[in-house]
């Protein structure tokens, strides 16, 4: 389902052809996301996971062009630059408490201004960590704007909610720090 969004986003909002769209794959795990974005003709994914085991399975599938593992999304992404890609996605990082609700402040922070963040919320995971307080606070600074939410849709063994956020322009256009 994120990669499916991936691809309508690029098709609804982003100028740019599939293949020169960039993508970081946010929690890429074993590549799985990573795979159906390539198959949806994504071309320039980049991904990160905090199990090192895991990312080097992801780089197994030679997919990304770079693949980063211990990387905690519980901290600042100091390896990646602000605004560094049109599309940030994050599949299952947000679904076992892997990450804080507020990890979605840097995966903005990395995202260019007009570009998305798409991420998944297990429904449990959102109402035990106050996921939408966070979706609020980001949006009320200016920061995001959710642009689509599927709820309740499929997830393994329980539902979940599936994110579609705009990066918005003002924190860059300010020079804030996100």
């Amino acid at each position: 389902v994120v990669a499916e969004l991936a691809g309508a986003v690029q098709t609804a909002y982003l100028a740019k052809e599939r293949a020169a769209v960039t993508i970081l794959d946010a929690g890429c795990g074993t590549g799985l996301v990573g795979l159906q974005l390539q198959r949806l003709g994504f071309q320039l994914i980049d991904g990160f996971d905090l199990i090192g085991e895991m990312a080097e399975k992801a780089r197994q599938t030679r997919i990304y062009r770079h693949v980063t593992g211990g990387v905690d999304l519980n901290g600042p992404l100091s390896e990646y630059p602000n605004a560094s890609y049109d599309v940030t996605v994050c599949c299952g990082v947000f679904t076992h408490r892997h990450a804080r609700p507020d990890g979605l402040r840097e995966l903005a922070r990395v995202t260019r201004p007009n570009g998305f963040v798409i991420a998944s919320t297990r429904k449990s995971y959102a109402e035990a960590t106050s996921f939408e307080d966070e979706v609020r606070r980001l949006q009320d600074a200016g920061l995001l704007m959710p642009a689509l939410c599927l709820s309740d849709a499929r997830y393994y063994e329980e539902n979940a909610h599936y994110w579609a956020f705009q990066v918005l322009d003002k924190a860059r256009a300010t020079g804030e720090r996100l």
